[in-house]
């Protein structure tokens, strides 16, 4: 089960039981994370009420895809508290382009009921800072998912580089769409819909609650691949 786990110096120089409170400490964080993904979903999914409106599909395809999709096909190469920890890595990489397709899937949806609901409003398009963040999220989103074809696929694309560095640089750019799609979801709560919608504390709370998975992953992939030691080009 752990024989695809990475060596990683964090934690390293710890006694046995501070060890042991850290990686439980970091497993906690990690089922914490999928927890918050699932419940944000689940939370927007129910204050969008679907059906009852064009736009209200779209808070539900956009949860689903980055809150949801998202998070758990970058969670799931996490060896502390994923419930995908018993497959192997081959499995967990199919996993994981299931789970971005279905990112793609839902975030063009996404986007469609909100142009046609901007449509049939007759209101402008591409106002205000979470339109154009959005846009920005969706078109590095595919430029991630090409380079993810990249990775799969290095010899048929004839490409040189060596594919430990073209891991690296996907990691790398998947943690950059990440933040940027988590910039993107708060941004949502400054809507005229989301502020009309929550209120008081439970505002607060939602604005913060992005963050808590954006940490994890950014541990996650910052551990796994920084510490490396340098890839001979």
């Amino acid at each position: 089960m752990w024989a695809d786990v990475e060596y990683s110096p964090v934690g390293e120089g710890l006694g046995m039981r501070d060890f042991w409170l850290y990686v439980w400490m970091r497993r906690a964080a990690v089922i914490a994370a999928h927890v918050t993904g699932l419940g944000l979903t689940l939370i927007i999914s129910l204050l969008s009420r679907p059906g009852t409106s064009l736009f209200s599909w779209h808070p539900l395809c956009m949860s689903v895809a980055y809150c949801l999709c998202m998070t758990e096909g970058i969670l799931l190469f996490s060896a502390e508290g994923s419930p995908f920890c018993f497959k192997s890595r081959k499995g967990k990489v199919r996993l994981h382009w299931f789970c971005q397709a279905l990112v793609l899937i839902a975030a063009a949806t996404g986007l469609s009921f909100m142009v046609a609901s901007k449509n049939v409003s007759e209101r402008p398009h591409l106002v205000s800072w979470h339109s154009l963040l959005g846009i920005c999220t969706l078109a590095a989103t595919a430029l991630q998912a090409a380079c993810g074809v990249c990775v799969m696929f290095p010899k048929l694309l004839r490409l040189n580089r060596p594919v430990q560095r073209l891991k690296l640089y996907h990691a790398t750019c998947g943690l950059v769409v990440y933040l940027l799609a988590t910039v993107t979801i708060m941004s949502a709560m400054f809507s005229d819909w989301f502020q009309a919608t929550v209120k008081g504390v439970a505002w607060w709370a939602f604005l913060l609650l992005p963050l808590f998975p954006a940490l994890v992953v950014m541990n996650q992939i910052t551990n796994g691949y920084l510490p490396r030691k340098k890839i001979t080009s």
